[in-house]
């Protein structure tokens, strides 16, 4: 339980530095990520390297007894590269180029841009690659971040070429997988082949899912081009990339399989993330001021999966941030609450953007640990209380790594993209349905994993699917083994790796547990809303409804006003055949825990727990005081049962 900062070195007076790092010691801080956006102060022209500033702010740091995150300076090249080779700016969809003059104005794709980063990366990792208080590198920064990945540049397309050749072998065996008999879009070859964009209509949508594919892995090759010089010369360091929440645009379990990160690191912004994904309005205003329940947790357990069991909080918002629709200042207590929730989810280390808020620039809208005139902030004093905290108690300081749940939920990046090709129905998003999904297995109290369809479900005694596009051989295999309890959404089994629907319908592999069929699917408008019950439960379905026929033993548990299978079971695998309203998807959810033997208990509004280590963690994001659910025997080693807003408790069994 680490507490860091993020710090910019470049942008204030040296004379300010020692104090700073002194201050930061005093308050707590452990960890400091440097460097990230400084490559015009490495080298301010082509070649010329001025490092004397970098050395004293490193050695200023360490001196203090601060270790350090340097980070690559990659997410914003100089002007000097862009004057040189203005081709490494991205292209857009529409065929325009970024522009110079903010950050992330590079094509990912640009093998002129790539070298120069191994050129920047391994001057910068010969020089501090050994450093005793470098602990970790973090490669560029928000990889993919303001739309800057898909880049639909000429270097894009050569190398989508390639891609495809290792793909496919021969544009005959292309031709067939992807259908293009259908609107005479048949190919005489691989260079033929455009970028899906710019077409009168949808583009063919294998087309666009298999660019999508191609610049995942460009993103995960670009990353992985440094870490390999990193390696090199910074052998006993983690390495780690800042992910963001919410963010689909590239796989990141693919991402950290294939360049063995060693940490998984995400900004976490509550708040503003509340306010810009697709969450009702109710709740928008509800948790305006605390940040959903769920919005931050979702990502640390997603991100501890995608760090096998690792991940840190690079950037955690300190209070007001400067780029959501709206910014309101954080309830009284939440920066506070946020440290624990991350380290209740197992994160090793939180770490706050920014030590001090920068008075000018794009970012001056954005609160840091301290005020402009270097005073501490409503967030830096709260900030201030978790370190004292956590440094007076044994059971939090010597706090154990978390241990596996025992429910599992699967996302999948693959899924997002076809939904995204293919909505059908305008208000389809598959982020949501699984984020509704996760905030009812939460608001039941249970612990969730979240994890990659690929993964071993062997421990685990509930596994929730909300949808999985496509369904392989291996997943219905574990099933098969699997004594868990299996739920699944719809359009699971939906497509086929080559985005088609499966010759034996939907859910495709899954029949073989499941003897379902689904005959027709419908998207539904709001004045479309069929209704059901499900174990006296009363609700209604939402955005997307299936017509299924039941095969074989397959039981009907509920029906939708209609007639048509809402709830189908067999064994110990369930289907839901709608996106039904939450209140429906929580009793399901309820019924399937019960039937793994799992405790639940409905938790009071905006409360939330999570256990780690033999403790358990209570959090109030509601407005109204609640109880936490400790039984009457329970020591507490952080605050007492009564929350009010903002606050945390944490307790053990006597």
């Amino acid at each position: 339980m680490q507490l860091g900062v993020c710090y910019y070195p470049e942008q204030w007076p040296r004379a300010m530095w020692a104090d700073d790092a002194r201050r930061m010691v005093e308050l707590g801080i452990t960890h400091v990520r440097i460097a990230e956006f400084a490559w015009s102060r490495m080298e301010p022209r082509a070649g010329e390297f001025a490092w004397e500033w970098l050395d004293e702010a490193i050695d200023t740091l360490a001196n203090a007894g601060l270790k350090l995150v340097l980070g690559t300076p990659t997410a914003s090249p100089p002007k000097w590269l862009v004057d040189a080779y203005p081709e490494v700016l991205p292209m857009r969809a529409d065929g325009t180029r970024w522009n110079f003059g903010s950050r992330r104005h590079y094509d990912v794709s640009s093998e002129i841009y790539r070298r120069e980063c191994v050129r920047i990366v391994t001057a910068l990792a010969t020089r501090y690659g050994r450093h005793p208080s470098i602990v970790a590198w973090q490669t560029d920064n928000e990889l993919g971040c303001h739309d800057t990945v898909p880049s639909y540049s000429d270097a894009a397309l050569a190398r989508f070429h390639a891609w495809l050749r290792r793909q496919y072998g021969t544009i005959d065996a292309l031709n067939e997988a992807w259908g293009n008999v259908f609107w005479s879009m048949e190919y005489l070859s691989f260079d033929a082949i455009g970028l899906p964009n710019l077409t009168p209509t949808d583009a063919n949508p294998i087309h666009l899912l298999e660019f999508r594919r191609f610049m995942s892995d460009e993103v995960a090759g670009f990353h992985r081009e440094q870490i390999a010089v990193l390696r090199e010369h910074a052998p006993n360091a983690d390495l780690l990339h800042n992910f963001m929440g919410f963010f689909t645009t590239f796989d990141h379990y693919r991402f950290a399989a294939d360049s063995a990160i060693d940490v998984a690191a995400w900004d976490s912004y509550p708040i503003a993330r509340t306010e810009s994904i697709a969450l009702p309005e109710e709740q928008k205003a509800r948790f305006a001021r605390t940040g959903h329940p769920d919005v931050s947790a979702f990502d640390h357990d997603r991100y501890r999966g995608i760090g096998a069991g690792r991940f840190w909080v690079m950037e955690q918002q300190a209070g007001p941030v400067n780029w959501a629709s709206w910014n309101p200042v954080p309830a009284s207590g939440m920066v506070r609450l946020w440290a624990y929730e991350a380290f209740a989810h197992g994160a090793e280390l939180v770490s706050y953007f920014r030590w001090r808020q920068c008075p000018y620039a794009q970012e001056q809208m954005h609160s840091g640990l301290n005020l402009p005139n270097n005073e501490l902030s409503p967030g830096g004093i709260e900030v201030q209380r978790v370190a004292r905290e956590i440094a007076s108690s044994i059971a939090l300081s010597t706090l154990a790594a978390p241990e596996g749940a025992a429910t599992a939920l699967v996302f999948d990046y693959e899924t997002q993209w076809m939904f995204e090709i293919q909505r059908h129905g305008k208000d389809f998003d598959y982020q949501s349905l699984v984020f509704d999904y996760y905030e009812a297995l939460r608001e039941i109290g249970l612990d969730v994993d979240i994890v990659s369809s690929r993964a071993d479900f062997s421990g685990y005694k509930l596994v929730v699917v909300p949808s999985l596009a496509v369904i392989d051989h291996a997943l219905v295999e574990q099933i098969a083994r699997s004594d868990a309890q299996w739920v699944f959404g719809p359009r699971s089994g939906s497509k086929t790796g080559a985005f088609a629907i499966p010759d034996d319908l939907p859910p495709g592999a899954l029949q073989r547990v499941l003897p379902i069929q689904v005959l027709e699917v419908e998207t539904l408008r709001p004045t479309l809303a069929p209704t059901l019950t499900v174990a006296g439960v009363q609700g209604s379905a939402l955005h997307w409804r299936e017509h299924v026929r039941a095969n074989g033993k397959t039981r009907v548990v509920a029906r939708f006003d209609d007639a048509w299978p809402a709830l189908l079971t067999l064994g110990n695998v369930r289907y839901v055949a709608g996106w039904l309203s939450h209140e429906l998807h929580r009793k399901v959810l309820q019924t399937a825990a019960r039937d793994a033997d799992l405790e639940t208990q409905l938790l009071a509004d905006g409360l939330r727990i999570r256990r780690r280590g033999g403790l358990t963690f209570a959090f109030n994001f509601g407005a109204q005081a609640v109880e936490a659910p400790a039984p009457r025997d329970a020591v507490f080693v952080l605050g007492g049962p009564s929350l009010a807003r903002g606050d945390v408790c944490i307790w053990k069994e006597a």
